[in-house]
C-alpha cells in the first residue's frame, strides 16, 4: 500500500481479515440464502436476549438451542475452505445445516427421557452424539481455524486408546459408548462449561460491543487519541497504542483490531518516519494487548469467573496493573525509537479540535457504567443488558450517533455474526476440556513439567523458574492461531496444572488467579510471537514489511508481556491479592522504572545511543527493578539513577558539543 493513502479500502480492509483471521473469511450471499442467514442471526439474537432478560432455560436446552443456531449458521456463512465459492451456499453445507438441527434438537425433544435414562445410551443416540462431534470439529475448522480442530481430534484419539498410550500418559481408556455419552450427554463435554459461558454471558456482551460500534465509537477512540498523544515525540505510535488498547478489549481479536485501527494509525506512522517492520509492529502488539486490558478482555474475563472460581471484579482488578505495565512498556519503546531516529509528533492541523473530541465523551458512558454496575454486584446477564440499553439511551444524545431501527438491527446481527467463532471455539473446546476430565490428563502433564524442571535444577527457586519458563512454552505453542476465548481455554485446561502442582511439589502459595493469568497471558502473546504470529503478519499487510522481522519487533515491544507474568506469579500482590496501596503503588513504580530501562537496553537509546555493552546493562537493570523482592530493587534503582545520571551528562555535552559547532562553523 502506498504511504500517501490515508487508509485501507473496506475492501482491502475485507480481504486482509480474511486471509489471516479465520472468523471473518464468510460468504457474501444474496437472495433467498442471504435471507435465511438474516433471519437466522436475528432469530439468535432474540433467543439470547429473552432468556437473558427473563430467565435461562435448563443447561442443556439453553446450550443446545445456542449451539444449533451457532452450527447451523456457520455451516450456511463460511465456506468448506477458505478459497471456497464466496457467493453460494453448497449443497452439502445444506445438508449439514440440516443434520445441525436434527443433532440440536434432540435434547429439547427428548429432555424428559434422557435425564430419567438410567445406563449408557442407545443406538440412535450413539449416532445422534456422533455426528454432534464431528459437526463441531467441522464448524470449528471453518469459523476458528485448524489449530483447535486438530487438538480436539488428538485429544479424542487419546482418549480411545488410552492403554496404547506410552509411560505417564497411559489410561484405561474409554469405549466408543462412553466417550459419546460424555461428548453430547453429559455437561463435561460438549454442552460443558466453555459453551455454557458463550450461551450466557460471552454473547451478550459481544452484542453490547455490537451495539457501541454502531454509535461510532471506534472513530471515537481514534480520535481521542490523536487528541491526547497526537502531538506527542512520536505521536501516532503512541495514537495506535492508546486507541488500539480501547478498542481490543470490546473486539475479541488481536488480527481484527490490528485489521481496522491499523489500516488508519499505521500509514499514519510510515508517513512521519517509522519503518514499515517497526510500525506493525507497534499496532500488533497494540492490538493484541487489547486481549488483556479490563473491563471485558476480549471476553476471557467471563471465562475465568468459571474457570478460576473468582468474581468478576476480581478478575478485573487483577488485569489492571499488569495491562498498565503492558501498555507503558510498549509507549516507551515508541517514544525513544521516535527520539532515536528524530521523529517529533503531528502538525497542529491533524489534529481533531478538542471540543469537537469533548462532544462525544459520552460515548464512553456505557463502558464507564458497565463497570460501575459489576462493582456494585449486578449479574452479567443484568449488566450486559443494562449496558444495551444505555448504550442506546447515550447514542441518540447527536444525529451522527443515534442507533436507528436499521442501525439496532444491524448490531442484532453482527453481534450474533461474532458470536458464531466462539460457540464454535468453546463448544469444540469442550471437547478437549471433556477428555482432560475423563483421563486426568492435565494433572499428569503437569506433574510431568514439575519432574522435568526438577531434573534438570539445583535449587527449589530455580525448579520454580524452569516449571514457569516450560508452561510459558507450552502456552504459547498452544495459543498459536487459536481466538482469544479458546486460547484461555485450552491453556488454563492443558497448562495450567503444572503451576497448580508446584504448590504441592514445592509447597510454594501461587494463588489459582495467578496461574489463570499467567498462561492467559502467553496464550495471548502467541500471536506476536514467530513463527505464527497472526496479529504481526496482518499488519504487514498494511505495512508492507517483512512479517518475521515485523513478528519479532511486535514481541520486543511487547516485551513486558514476556516479564509481567513471573511477576505476578512470584509477587501476586502485583494482581492486588491480599495487598494495600502503598504495595502495589512501590510495586508499580519499580516495574514502570524496569520497564524505562529495559526499554532503552533493547530500542539502544536512551538520552543518547547507547553502546552494546550498556545496552546489555540497563536491560540487567531494568530486571532488577522488575523482580519482586526488596534487595533487587534497592541495587535496581541505584543502578538506574547512576545510569540517569550518566545519560543526562553525556546528553549535555552532546548539545553543548552541537552548540560549539554551529558556532564554529557560523
Amino acid at each position: 500500500m502506498s504511504e500517501e493513502k490515508n487508509q485501507l479500502t473496506e475492501q482491502e480492509k475485507e480481504e486482509l481479515l480474511q486471509k489471516y483471521d479465520t472468523e471473518s473469511n464468510t460468504r457474501k450471499l444474496a437472495g433467498m440464502a442471504a435471507g435465511i442467514v438474516f433471519i437466522g442471526l436475528l432469530a439468535f439474537s432474540i433467543f439470547q436476549l429473552y432468556t437473558g432478560a427473563f430467565g435461562q432455560k435448563t443447561a442443556y436446552i439453553q446450550r443446545t438451542v445456542h449451539l444449533g443456531f451457532a452450527l447451523s449458521l456457520i455451516f450456511l456463512l463460511f465456506p468448506a475452505r477458505r478459497s471456497g465459492n464466496k457467493f453460494r451456499v453448497a449443497w452439502y453445507d445444506y445438508v449439514l445445516v440440516i443434520l445441525s438441527i436434527i443433532v440440536c434438537s434432540y435434547w429439547p425433544l427428548y429432555y424428559e427421557t434422557l435425564v430419567q435414562q438410567i445406563g449408557g445410551i442407545t443406538e440412535a443416540q450413539m449416532i445422534i452424539g456422533g455426528m454432534a462431534i464431528l459437526l463441531v470439529m467441522e464448524a470449528a475448522r471453518r469459523a476458528v481455524g485448524l489449530p483447535i480442530t486438530v487438538i480436539a481430534g488428538l485429544f479424542l484419539i487419546y482418549a480411545l486408546f488410552g492403554r496404547q498410550m506410552p509411560g505417564i500418559i497411559a489410561h484405561q481408556g474409554l469405549s466408543l459408548e462412553q466417550l459419546i455419552d460424555t461428548m453430547f450427554f453429559t455437561t463435561d463435554g460438549i454442552l460443558g462449561t466453555p459453551l455454557q459461558v458463550s450461551s450466557t454471558y460471552i454473547f451478550l456482551f459481544l452484542l453490547f460491543g455490537a451495539f457501541l460500534v454502531q454509535t461510532g465509537v471506534g472513530n471515537y477512540f481514534n480520535d481521542l487519541a490523536i487528541s491526547i498523544a497526537g502531538r506527542r515525540t512520536g505521536g501516532p505510535a503512541k495514537v495506535a497504542i492508546f486507541s488500539s488498547a480501547l478498542n481490543g478489549t470490546i473486539s475479541g481479536s488481536s488480527v481484527a483490531n490490528t485489521v481496522t485501527t491499523g489500516s488508519y494509525t499505521i500509514p499514519m506512522m510510515k508517513r512521519l518516519g517509522y519503518k514499515p517492520n517497526f510500525a506493525g509492529a507497534v499496532e500488533a502488539a497494540s492490538s493484541t494487548g487489547g486481549q488483556i486490558m479490563p473491563p471485558i478482555m476480549g471476553a476471557a474475563a467471563f471465562l475465568m469467573i468459571e474457570f478460576a472460581g473468582v468474581g468478576y471484579w476480581e478478575i478485573a482488578q487483577a488485569a489492571l496493573i499488569p495491562a498498565i505495565l503492558y501498555f507503558s512498556g510498549i509507549w516507551i519503546m515508541t517514544h525513544l525509537e521516535a527520539k532515536r531516529i528524530g521523529l517529533y509528533g503531528l502538525p497542529k492541523d491533524q489534529i481533531p479540535p478538542k471540543k469537537e473530541v469533548l462532544k462525544k465523551i459520552y460515548l464512553l458512558l456505557p463502558i464507564i457504567a458497565i463497570v460501575w454496575l459489576l462493582f456494585e454486584g449486578f449479574s452479567i446477564e443484568r449488566t450486559a443488558l443494562y449496558g444495551i440499553g444505555i448504550t442506546i439511551l447515550v447514542s441518540l444524545f447527536m444525529k451522527e450517533t443515534r442507533i436507528t431501527p436499521r442501525k439496532f438491527i444491524t448490531a442484532l446481527t453482527s453481534g450474533a455474526r461474532t458470536a458464531l467463532g466462539v460457540a464454535a471455539a468453546t463448544a469444540c473446546a469442550g471437547i478437549i476440556v471433556g477428555v482432560v476430565t475423563k483421563t486426568g490428563l492435565g494433572v499428569k502433564l503437569g506433574n510431568s513439567l514439575v519432574d522435568i524442571a526438577g531434573a534438570i535444577a539445583t535449587s527449589a527457586d530455580m525448579q520454580l523458574l524452569l516449571t514457569l519458563f516450560f508452561t510459558m512454552i507450552t502456552s504459547i505453542i498452544l495459543g498459536m492461531g487459536s481466538p482469544t476465548t479458546a486460547n484461555y481455554i485450552i491453556t488454563s485446561t492443558i497448562a495450567l496444572p503444572a503451576i497448580v502442582a508446584l504448590n504441592g511439589e514445592l509447597e510454594v502459595a501461587i494463588p489459582l488467579l495467578a496461574g489463570h493469568m499467567f498462561v492467559f497471558y502467553f496464550g495471548i502473546v502467541a500471536d506476536i510471537t514467530p513463527p505464527v504470529a497472526l496479529a504481526a503478519f496482518a499488519a504487514t499487510g498494511i505495512s508492507g514489511g517483512e512479517p518475521i522481522r515485523t513478528g519479532v519487533n511486535a514481541a520486543k515491544l511487547a516485551i513486558a508481556a514476556f516479564i509481567i507474568p513471573y511477576m505476578f506469579v512470584l509477587q501476586p500482590e502485583l494482581l492486588m491479592i491480599d495487598t494495600s496501596i502503598v504495595e502495589v503503588g512501590w510495586i508499580l513504580f519499580t516495574a514502570i522504572t524496569g520497564m524505562i530501562a529495559i526499554g532503552a537496553g533493547l530500542i539502544g537509546f536512551w538520552y543518547v545511543k547507547l553502546h552494546w555493552s550498556i545496552r546489555l546493562v540497563s536491560i540487567a537493570v531494568g530486571l532488577l527493578l522488575i523482580y519482586p523482592e526488596g534487595n533487587t530493587d534497592l541495587y535496581g534503582l541505584a543502578a538506574f539513577v547512576l545510569m540517569l545520571a550518566i545519560q543526562l551528562y553525556m546528553n549535555r555535552s552532546k548539545a553543548s558539543g552541537d552548540e560549539m559547532e554551529k558556532t564554529a562553523s557560523g
